[in-house]
């Protein structure tokens, strides 16, 4: 007879099992050896892959920027007149690392986890899948790294900037692709197949390019969006990114700064417990 006190953990009530998915992430240096296969992997593909990241983003700034820009001419932002090359410019790059990190963190890593089960195979080694998670997220924003860097560059020989303080851009990218990165795997945790990414893309990341300042001014939205638009983490970045641009210190920047660190760490979080859960069950 079982003793009244045992209790399978199968029979566990949810609010018991539940801290064992929130506990903290537990990352090992085992995450490396997941991140160079899938450099290993990319570098087989690597120039269909820049050409795909990188058209769509400077074909939208030489468009706008200087079809729409020859009209526009300058925008007001802050009380001083900008060209809206550079205003767009610094925020489409903002845009390029979040689509960036948001495409591999979704089609890419949702193939490799449930299509060709790439994840079950490595950990049959040695790796968490604490480990796998994290190496995913960063995988991701050194894609959106790098895509943004070569955006930039362009955008350096344009000579649409040359302010010195663009070499504080590099991080600030980075750490836009960690973020990015970490909320699509929110969904990419809860897809059932690539259809559900479309909500990701109608839902959020589209309003979120249209509110955060990337196209124009936010001053222009009324009052609610205006609110909204203020803690959406692609406003952040461009606040952060886009003085930088202009040979300025960003003001407020360690606000946005902290909101931005606030999203990467909370979405990897909530990423990595989801995950959890759908390797649960």
């Amino acid at each position: 007879m079982t003793d009244a006190t045992t209790t399978s953990p199968r029979t566990l009530p949810a609010l018991t099992r539940q801290p064992a998915l929130l506990r903290p992430p537990q990352i090992s240096w085992r995450w490396l050896p997941v991140f160079r296969r899938n450099l290993l992997v990319w570098r087989k593909l690597a120039v269909p892959s820049l050409v795909g990241n990188i058209a769509e983003p400077l074909i939208t700034l030489v468009a706008f920027g200087y079809g729409l820009g020859a009209l526009i001419g300058e925008v007001q932002l802050s009380g001083s007149a900008v060209p809206y090359i550079v205003f767009l410019a610094s925020g489409s790059v903002c845009m390029s690392a979040m689509n960036a990190a948001s495409f591999e963190a979704l089609y890419s890593a949702f193939s490799r986890m449930n299509v060709q089960r790439t994840w079950d195979g490595i950990m049959n080694a040695p790796v968490r899948l604490d480990d796998v998670v994290f190496a995913e997220m960063l995988w991701a924003a050194f894609k959106s790294l790098f895509t943004s860097a070569v955006i930039l560059g362009v955008m350096l020989a344009l000579g649409i900037s040359h302010s010195p303080m663009l070499l504080l851009v590099l991080p600030l990218l980075g750490l836009v692709g960690i973020v990015f990165a970490s909320i699509a795997l929110i969904f990419n945790a809860l897809a059932k197949g690539y259809d559900f990414f479309t909500y990701y893309f109608s839902l959020f990341l589209t309003p979120t390019m249209f509110l955060s300042g990337v196209f124009f001014p936010r001053d222009q939205l009324p009052g609610v969006l205006r609110t909204v638009s203020d803690w959406l983490p692609l406003t952040a970045a461009v606040e952060l990114i886009r003085p930088l641009f202009l040979g300025q210190w960003p003001a407020q920047g360690l606000q946005h700064l902290a909101v931005l660190v606030g999203y990467g760490v909370a979405a990897f979080w909530v990423a990595l417990a989801l995950t959890r859960r759908r390797f649960r069950n």
